[in-house]
This record gives structure tokens, sequence and C-alpha cells, in this order.
């Protein structure tokens, strides 16, 4: 019997198992401390700029790169020299369960490493990271987020090689966290997270009627060619309601002048557009459209004009519900004094934008709307400057929207366009000063929400007279 061997034996046991003890306590320790922070307490101070994000991670933070999938996540984890801590990656479910066990690995491997506090990094892409993220914060996990350009950009630095992995791309991730490279994720709350979901939703009510008016379009073409000229206005109330009856020559022909106007006058639309009843008879007898297979048609042509009244009803439900919303905003109400800023745009920019205290400058919407100014110059040679189409493409969807609807409507943005496009020095094209004002209007928008102040077109304008005022100083 070996004795000594047997007692090594032990003693090998009795460490192991006083190391897991103290592994043990030291996860407790951590559970129990960790705490997330948010863009509320890192935005909201000043400026969340590379020094203080580099402070932000510190030598006690675990940091973990997670590839976000719509099933299935995986997450590395390193240290702020960049040393990997993961045997290999973790891949977990996107479940409670998933998420959970995810944490256990993080705050065990923060106890092996001793590491007191855990962040979290991951691409925004698409909508899959949303509950992820929440999760982790509510249970004291910081998150932020890296761009999915920087990650691509980056990838030949681990091994040479632009192929995208799973197992890859969270050591890309976790790097890029480690130096700065990110900023904290915006989840809208409250009445902006309603607004940002309603507005979503009316975007995608209006796709579908767009593309029920294209069908509708279709089958009319064929079978009434003419229809365009009989009703006017195709996707106005008075074309539907007959449209969605009797929409083709012989069935308009069979009501005659005196059906048409009895559905219009059952739908309530009487004293608008009776006169048309002659003319849509007239186009009716002379038409040139098919006349086999209308049944099937007749059919289609029939939802189709239901669908598009059904979704017009929707989308006004919406427009009053987004309203509401607004109200709620501090000040949004002054923003309608534009001219040409309808209800519509103000809703869609306020729930792009989110909560306007979360930023510092108005530079930071502007960039976050993809209007900030890049160029690439080198040496003696100027290149071209344009916009970066980077950020929220919707948000600059509305601003861009607001500006043309603002140079149609207002008078001083009128006069701001026609300097802009006219002006001796450096004249700008037409879409170069329509992007110019949508910048100047999300400066007015910034100042109306943080100040209060009342809309006031005569101190827009004064932009426009400080070149004559230098050159008469000059003089």
């Amino acid at each position: 019997m070996n004795l000594k061997g047997t007692k090594k034996k032990n003693q090998v046991i009795t460490a192991n198992i006083f190391e897991q003890q103290e592994l043990m306590k030291k996860a407790e320790v951590i559970r129990e401390n960790l705490k997330a922070s948010t863009w509320h307490e890192m935005e909201i101070k000043g400026k969340f700029d590379k020094n203080e994000k580099l402070s932000f991670i510190s030598d006690d933070m675990l940091i973990l790169g997670c590839d976000i999938g719509s099933e299935v996540h995986y997450a590395r984890a390193i240290d702020t020299r960049g040393r990997e801590l993961s045997k290999s990656v973790f891949a977990f479910s996107n479940t409670k369960e998933g998420f959970e066990s995810a944490k256990e690995w993080a705050v065990q491997l923060a106890a092996a490493n001793d590491k007191k506090q855990i962040v979290l990094g991951l691409e925004p892409t698409g909508h899959y990271w949303f509950c992820l993220a929440t999760w982790m914060i509510c249970n004291g996990i910081s998150v932020v987020q890296v761009n999915p350009y920087a990650v691509k950009q980056t990838k030949e630095v681990e091994d040479n090689s632009q192929l995208k992995d799973d197992r890859k791309d969270p050591k890309l991730i976790a790097n890029l966290v480690k130096d700065g490279n990110f900023g904290m994720p915006y989840l809208p709350e409250k009445v902006y997270a309603d607004m940002r979901r309603l507005s979503m939703f009316r975007d995608q009510l209006n796709e579908d009627r767009i593309r029920n008016i294209n069908r509708l379009h279709r089958e009319m073409k064929i079978y009434f060619p003419e229809y365009k000229d009989a009703f006017g206005k195709t996707d106005g109330q008075f074309c539907l309601e007959i449209l969605r009856v009797d929409p083709f020559p012989e069935d308009l022909l069979r009501l005659g002048e005196e059906g048409i106007r009895q559905i219009w006058h059952e739908a309530k639309l009487r004293g608008r557009g009776y006169s048309r009843a002659s003319e849509i008879i007239k186009y009716a007898n002379e038409s040139v459209g098919l006349k086999n297979g209308t049944e099937a048609s007749k059919t289609a042509a029939r939802w189709f004009a239901e669908k598009i009244m059904e979704l017009d009803k929707q989308l006004a439900e919406i427009k009053e519900q987004l309203m509401r919303k607004c109200s709620q905003i501090p000040h949004a109400e002054k923003i309608l004094e534009i001219s040409g800023i309808g209800e519509n745009t103000l809703s869609g920019i306020l729930a792009e934008m989110g909560d306007i205290s979360r930023f510092d400058d108005v530079k930071e919407i502007q960039k976050l709307s993809g209007l900030n100014l890049v160029s690439c110059n080198s040496g003696k040679h100027n290149g071209q400057t344009k916009i970066s189409h980077r950020g929220r493409k919707r948000l600059r969807y509305w601003l861009f929207q607001a500006a043309k609807s603002a140079v149609a409507h207002a008078e001083e943005f009128k006069e701001l366009h026609t300097y802009y496009t006219t002006r001796p020095d450096n004249p700008l094209k037409k879409m170069q000063s329509l992007i110019v004002i949508a910048c100047k209007l999300l400066r007015v928008i910034y100042a109306i929400l943080t100040k209060g102040v009342t809309y006031d077109p005569k101190k827009l304008l004064s932009d426009i007279k400080r070149p004559a005022r230098q050159v008469a100083q000059a003089a």
C-alpha cells in the first residue's frame, strides 16, 4: 500500500475543494455587487468621449464580446490587455435560460480572474439584441455597442482573413470595447418607446398601402386603362368607394350616373365631386380595356380597394395616437409653428430622435442622422465633401422631408434656399441646399425642445444677411 501517494492525492483533493469554495465565495460577492452603467449615467453628465470610454473600462472589469444571432448568441471573454480568459467560445440561446447561463459563465470567469465588474459588447444589428441587452442591464451587467462597420474593418487584424465567423467575431468585438471604440446603447423608454414603435408601424402600413395601390393600378390598367382620367385622384375615397363595389367599365355603365352618386351618398361623400359621375360614365363607355378574365380580376380589384380603405382608417388612428404622445413631450407643439412641418413629420422626427436630454450638442443628433459632413483629404489633395449616410436613416428621411416641405411652404426657408443656391461665393446645388436646410431645421428643433424658445422666422433669416454686412464693413 502506497501511503505517500494516497496522502498526496488526498491533499490535492482537499486543496481543490478549498479552491472551489473560494471561487464560489468570490462569485457570490461579484453577483451581489454587479452594477450596470447605462446612457442615463454616462451621457447625461457630459460628453462621453474616447478618454471617458477608456476610463470606463477599468482593470477589474471582465470584457465580453458577443456575436448576436436570431436564436443562438456566441460570447468570448478578455481582460484589458487583450488576453483571452475564456477557453473557448460560449454559445447560449436567446431565452431566459440562455441569458442566465451566460451570466453565470461570465461570473465564474470573473471570479477565477479576480474581476469585479462585467461589460458586454455587441453589434446592434437588427432587433435580436434588444432582449439580451435589456436583460443583462437589469441583471447588473453593463452593455455597450460597437459599430458593425468597425467590426468588418478589423476582421483581418486577428488572422489576416476577411472570413466572417460566429466564433471569431466575439473576440473582435471585445477588443474594440477594450480600446474604447464603443457607445452606450439607447433603447427608447416610456413615451419615446411607444412613439418609435407607432412610427415604425405607420411606415409599414404605408408600405402596404403603396403596394396595394400598385397592384390595383395593374388590374385597372388592363381592364379599364382610362380610369385615372375618369376618377382623377385614384387613391382618394371617392374613387375607392366605387372600385370596391363596381370597378370595371361594364359595371359602371350598368350603375349609371345616379348609381355612382348613390354610392357616394351612402358613403356620406355628397357635395364633393358629384359632377364627375358623368365623366366616369363617358370614359367607361369609350374604354378599350380587355373583356376576358374580368371576373377574377374584378375580385382582386375589389379586394385591393377594400384593403386600401382599411389601411387608411388604421393610419388615421395611428396618427391620432402619435399626436397624443407628442403632446406629452415638453415644447413639441411649438415646432408645428414652422410652416411646412406637419404632425406626421413632427412625430417621425421625435420618434427617431428619442429623448433629447441624452444629447450634449445638436451635432450629435446630426451625426446620428447621417447628415454630418465627411471629407477625404490627403496632402495637397482636397477630396469631395459629402454627408456620411450613417446612423438612423429614418431620422435622416424625416429631416429631409421636413426641409423639402419647409422650402415649399415657409417664406423664410424659400429665401434661405434661394440664397444658398444663388450666392456669388460657393453656390450650392439644390440637393446640397436642402441638406444644409435640414441641418438648420434640426438646430431650430433642438433649441425649441431644450430651451422652450418660440420659433422666430426673422432670426432664421439673419444668416443670409451677414455677408452683406461684412461687405459693407469691408468697404
